[in-house]
């Protein structure tokens, strides 16, 4: 049996999970050593009571990782393991870090820059605009834009970075061959086939329940450099993300909203709670100070008064602008460019700090 095989086998086993694999590893030399171990040497290891050593002993019984592996093998996916290179790091120094990760598309050593970005599954018109922001910008600046897959913020994250010709990385609360939401398949296919990865640390057949998903949660929060969250209730597992994030020590960010508006409760207590308060990305990135790559010029210093020679579109809408505030609509009417477009290049003169954006869809020059 080969060191894979093991690993896969002990992920597969039920009532185990990491945490105790990690405390055998610790006794014994390696994965294989657990499997061959007899239950009365398991049983010396702190927390593996006669249940749990049983299922070890009689592992057969639960996991085929020869199986496994062919299959993922099968379906152009691959298994990467805290032994990897690729494997991020912030995520392999965790407690409870995933045994092994199975992966639809490619991780890159960049991808270990990633913000975290969730929020509710319903999300507003307001969330929507926010995320689609914050995303496009920390994309943009070379951050790799990590969230889960889920319906609402997740989607518009993904969908953000992608627009902005960065990488992603969709955390499933699934196996991979039990993608959920099944209406998400053509985005994660689209991630997967060159804007990042889709991956699951649970075998390929794991449906997703109650427990997948807040162990999903803890990839995303310990993976994550920071974690953005921009819309949600106060009964919500974005919350929960943000406690373990805080938890693994990384800095939480929420967008405010209307005190009124129960979609933003949860962003508003996590900021009372200490979260900071983040309206443009610019405020994440210099909490963190140097981006990651050579892309630093896309976000100038706050108090840089020279406006850079602009992309025909992007001087198209900032004339447009004039001296005074502007909705969306006069700036589709005074450049002639379509809706997505004039939008999509606002959000890239924000990015430049040459605009700013006001109440009710305005903007101003800065």
């Amino acid at each position: 049996m080969t060191s894979l095989e093991a690993l896969v086998a002990l992920n597969q086993l039920p009532k185990i999970g990491p945490i105790r694999v990690r405390r055998l590893l610790e006794r014994f030399d390696s994965a294989e050593a657990i499997l061959s171990a007899t239950k009365d040497r398991l049983i010396q290891v702190d927390e593996i009571g006669e249940q749990t050593a049983n299922i070890l002993v009689k592992w057969q019984d639960h996991a085929d990782p020869v199986k496994e592996i062919g299959e993922v093998k099968q379906r152009g996916l691959s298994i990467i393991t805290p032994e990897d290179a690729v494997f991020p790091p912030s995520l392999r120094q965790a407690y409870d870090a995933p045994l092994l990760l199975y992966v639809w598309g490619k991780l890159e050593e960049r991808d270990r820059h990633a913000i975290g970005v969730v929020g509710t599954r319903r999300i507003t018109h307001y969330g929507r605009e926010a995320t689609k922001k914050l995303s496009y910008q920390l994309a943009h600046a070379g951050f790799t834009i990590i969230s889960g897959l889920a319906r609402g913020v997740d989607t518009v994250a993904h969908e953000g970075a992608i627009a902005a010709g960065g990488r992603t990385v969709a955390v499933l609360g699934s196996g991979l061959a039990q993608l959920f939401p099944a209406e998400n398949l053509g985005l994660a296919e689209k991630i997967a086939s060159g804007h990042g990865a889709v991956l699951s640390e649970f075998p390929l057949h794991t449906p997703p329940d109650k427990q997948t998903f807040p162990q999903r949660n803890r990839i995303v929060a310990a993976w994550s450099e920071a974690l953005l969250v921009t819309e949600c209730p106060l009964r919500s597992g974005s919350l929960i993300t943000a406690n373990l994030a805080s938890d693994y020590g990384r800095q939480v960010y929420a967008v405010p909203g209307p005190i009124n508006a129960p979609t933003s409760m949860g962003c508003n207590k996590l900021i009372r709670d200490g979260a900071t308060l983040v309206m443009d990305a610019g405020d994440i990135v210099e909490d963190l100070g140097e981006l990651p790559f050579a892309r630093q010029s896309s976000l100038p210093e706050k108090d840089s008064h020279a406006v850079p020679e602009l992309p025909p579109e992007e001087a198209k809408v900032f004339s447009a602008l004039g001296e005074g505030e502007s909705g969306v609509d006069r700036l589709i009417e005074r450049t002639g460019l379509p809706a997505q477009t004039v939008s999509a290049t606002l959000m890239k003169l924000e990015m430049r700090r040459l605009v700013r954006a006001l109440p009710g869809f305005r903007y101003v020059k800065r």
